[in-house]
């Protein structure tokens, strides 16, 4: 079975007026369950991506194999959540 990391997202950038009040700056740990506090349809917007990260995959776009960059999806009012896999 593939090594399980933690996953900590934090919310690098937020235009307009966040429907949740996310804030630059807030974080969570991920934890196979909706963080408390984080909008479900951001969280349905990171899992996929989370779980590439939490069983030690990367994304070939990225400058960086243990981190992913995700928007929400409010075009309007985008919320930008960076992942990043905590090694152990």
């Amino acid at each position: 079975m593939a090594e399980k990391y933690d996953i900590l997202v934090k919310i690098v950038s937020q235009q307009g007026t966040c429907t949740h009040e996310h804030k630059v700056g807030q974080q969570w740990l991920l934890s196979g369950k909706t963080p408390a506090g984080m909008c479900t349809s951001a969280y349905n917007a990171i899992y996929p991506n989370a779980r590439v990260l939490m069983f030690g995959g990367s994304f070939p776009w990225e400058e960086n194999q243990d981190v992913n960059t995700v928007v929400c999806p409010d075009p309007k009012n985008p919320v930008v959540f960076e992942m990043r896999r905590l090694r152990k």
